[in-house]
């Protein structure tokens, strides 16, 4: 198992981690990130630098307390650093406490710092070239990883813990199980690595040592101390401060000299390590170390303690007396090998070509030098170097902020700009997408809706002022495939030449008085979907012009711009004026008239659509109901008999405005004659009938007419408990009769029966 791993559940791609890796050893997948095992160097930063902690290290205890139970002896090697993460506890109490989880020995990592001490002086002595030193696993895994150039400027030593494990199996024999404690996650790659496999068996972090200890429910602080095996250190325990490798060594480097560099943290080690494969520089021996602090610094230490109390304690152990028993075998000077070979691990990746990097940075609209920002929030220093990253596959254009703020901002504007739409077709008179009537002509009508609805063809939608030239504008969008986007409605008599283009094509910022922003026109905004121009007669020549314009080259130039740009937009047009007229007369473009009439279909005038009229106005009473929240049962026949008269002169809108003034006036359940305007009682009275005296019998006669019937119902739902079948059988006529008589009347059999319970 790699030895960092990502929850992947948890990452929220914040690119915190690519951000902080120093070789970019970061894959931005759909979702998340991941570590790339062949780029990684094992620094830590990811895990420190991850606010979602969807970086973690992969869990070493499982494995540790399974070679604890092999029933082979385990050996316990502490860290350099220790003092400084269990500051809560003495030494002594730490080693009682891996005894009682089953380790056989424990023993300290500063006796392998002492190890390799004298194979550090003599590499130093008989180097020909500048030197890197090897003990710390992060800038092995640079070098070999990323600068594989250096690789023979690396010293041939093992790093303190290999030492340490070698030594271990040496003496006390192959079969014994090496668990190397430590802050460092590079280590855990070092166990792993071809040339340093087998000495350490696990590495576990003081962190996954201590939760083994909770779990055990293990008190260090309550044990009784007790002796650390081996050879006792002395120098080796100052290694893991800053410089202490250089005291552990017994290499005194004078300040002022050149030859010998040290040098510690992330951008100190890249810094030294580019300018020797670079040839800048050319020391006789480079100390370096990844963690800033030394080790003590590391990504697995104690984050409660400061840098000055790590280091003070790591100080206060090397000045303490420690109890530690000498085996005898430990006694020996023993001949083992420490030395080791580093291999070309170097990833390459594939390499752009000028026009790749181009070609991403367009994406991102970097179009000039100018726009590149290099605000480095995707993690890479420079724009270009970013481009590189995604042609190499381990970045993607959703890490470039300013690319996605821009995105956003655009996206923000269109969300505007359908809210605005949306509003409008809401406050629009005609809201349904239906169109209601039932003779020859209206049928013709939907028939051709519905034939040329899946079509991408233009459609003239002709017909007088209130046809419901809209309603078939939106029926024919219903039935077409572009009935998931936007159709956009515009009256052209309702805008101002100048201001209608602007509406249309949209303008730049400053192109008249008033424009102050850049906005995108009506075509744009119906890009995929479909456009609706009312009144297409009224538009001027100039106007007619860039229509044709769109027509035919699927282009809009906003005003003011010069660069025109494509939409794919479906045109359905409607006036009620004869366009072959102003073909005639010049006012009409015949080229854009021939564009438009490729599919008409006319609205028949209402006068025209008698039969259909009966049902027109139950459908425009119902809407009235809804909207005045007033209980209206129907219309008299009368009043029906005089509509179908009546010419209507403004079509259906007219008669919905008539609809819904009468259903205001009335003062019973039913609209009557009396409530529509005067005109239709005058029509009526054509047939020869009077309606003019108000106080006639018949209209007399007709509310105690109702009330009685309404009574009479009542009485049955009483006598039968509110069970309508039953009340029907009482009353001798069929159920469903009866139920119609309840919804004229709009009673309930249940409330009726409810009623009558509480008057007894």
């Amino acid at each position: 198992m790699y030895p960092i791993v990502t929850i992947t559940d948890q990452c929220r791609k914040c690119y915190s981690c690519v951000r902080s890796c120093p070789v970019k050893a970061i894959k931005v997948e759909k979702s998340y990130t991941e570590i790339i095992p062949e780029r990684c160097i094992g620094c830590g930063n990811c895990l420190s630098n991850c606010p979602q902690h969807a970086k973690v290290i992969s869990d070493n205890v499982t494995v540790s307390e399974a070679l604890l139970t092999s029933g082979e002896p385990v050996i316990a090697v502490l860290g350099c650093s220790f003092p400084a993460f269990f500051h809560y506890c003495s030494p002594g109490q730490l080693s009682a406490g891996l005894r009682q989880l089953g380790f056989a020995e424990v023993h300290e990592g500063a006796s392998g710092v002492e190890l390799i001490a004298d194979e550090y002086k003599n590499a130093i002595s008989n180097a020909n070239l500048p030197l890197i030193s090897s003990h710390c696993p992060a800038v092995v895994d640079l070098v070999e990883r990323h600068y594989p150039q250096l690789i023979e400027n690396m010293v041939g030593v093992v790093t303190h813990m290999v030492a340490m494990g070698r030594y271990l199996k040496h003496v006390l024999g192959d079969h014994v199980k090496v668990v190397y404690i430590s802050s460092c996650i590079a280590g855990k790659f070092e166990v792993q690595a071809e040339q340093t496999k087998g000495a350490v068996d696990v590495l576990l972090t003081y962190r996954e040592l201590e939760s083994i200890f909770k779990e055990r429910g293990i008190d260090l602080t309550a044990l009784e101390e007790e002796p650390y095996d081996g050879r006792e250190p002395h120098m080796g325990r100052v290694f893991s401060l800053s410089q202490g490798s250089f005291q552990a060594f017994g290499i005194n480097p004078d300040p002022l000299d050149t030859d010998i560099v040290t040098a510690e943290g992330e951008v100190n080690v890249m810094g030294i390590i580019k300018d020797l494969a670079a040839g800048r520089i050319s020391p006789k021996l480079v100390d370096l170390r990844f963690c800033y602090d030394g080790c003590i610094g590391g990504p697995g230490r104690n984050r409660e303690l400061t840098e000055f109390s790590r280091r003070n304690m790591v100080i206060s152990h090397f000045r303490r007396e420690i109890p530690y028993r000498l085996a005898p075998h430990y006694q020996k000077d023993w001949q083992i090998d420490f030395s080791r070979t580093f291999s070309d691990k170097y990833a390459k990746l594939p390499t752009p070509k000028g026009g790749d990097v181009k070609k991403i940075l367009q994406a991102t609209n970097k179009f000039t030098q100018k726009d590149e920002l290099n605000c480095r929030t995707c993690g890479y220093r420079t724009c270009r170097e970013y481009a590189v990253a995604v042609f190499q596959g381990l970045a993607d254009l959703e890490m470039c902020l300013p690319h996605n703020l821009q995105q956003l901002e655009e996206e923000r504007g269109r969300l505007i700009q359908k809210y605005e739409l949306a509003k409008r077709e809401l406050d629009r008179e005609y809201g349904d997408e239906f169109i209601v009537g039932s003779d020859s002509q209206t049928l013709d009508a939907l028939d051709q809706i519905k034939q040329v609805g899946p079509t991408p063809t233009t459609v003239l939608i002709r017909g007088e002022s209130g046809t419901g030239k809209e309603l078939a504008a939106r029926a024919i969008h219903r039935y077409s495939k572009r009935n998931d986007k936007p159709l956009v409605t515009v009256n052209c008599t309702t805008i101002t030449d100048s201001l209608l283009e602007s509406e249309l094509f949209g303008h730049k910022k400053g192109s008249f008085t008033g424009a102050i922003t850049e906005k995108k026109g009506l075509f744009e905004a119906a890009d995929g979907g479909t456009i609706f121009l009312d009144e297409i007669g009224d538009i001027t020549p100039k106007l007619q012009a860039e229509l044709l314009r769109v027509l035919d080259l699927g282009e809009v130039r906003p005003v003011g711009g010069t660069v025109a740009r494509r939409v794919d937009v479906r045109l359905i047009a409607a006036t009620n004026k004869s366009l072959e007229d102003g073909v005639r007369d010049g006012w009409f473009r015949e080229d854009l008239y021939y564009r438009l009439n490729v599919f008409s279909i006319t609205m028949p005038p209402l006068r025209e659509r008698v039969e259909s009229i009966p049902q027109l106005a139950h459908h425009f009473l119902e809407k009235a109901r809804n909207k005045l929240n007033k209980h209206i049962i129907g219309i008299e026949e009368r009043a029906i008999n005089a509509m179908v008269k009546y010419p209507w002169p403004g079509n259906i809108r007219e008669m919905q405005n008539v609809i819904e003034r009468a259903a205001v006036l009335t003062h019973d359940d039913i609209v009557k004659l009396g409530n529509l305007p005067l005109a239709f009682a005058e029509s009526y009275a054509d047939e020869g009938e009077d309606v003019i005296d108000l106080r006639s019998f018949k209209k007399e006669r007709e509310p105690h007419v109702l009330r009685v019937e309404k009574k009479l119902i009542q009485r049955y739902l009483a006598d039968a408990g509110g069970n309508v079948s039953k009340a029907a059988q009482l009353a001798n006529i069929p159920r469903r009769t009866f139920y119609r008589l309840l919804a004229k009347h709009g009673l309930k059999g249940r409330t009726i029966r409810a009623r009558e319970g509480e008057e007894e």
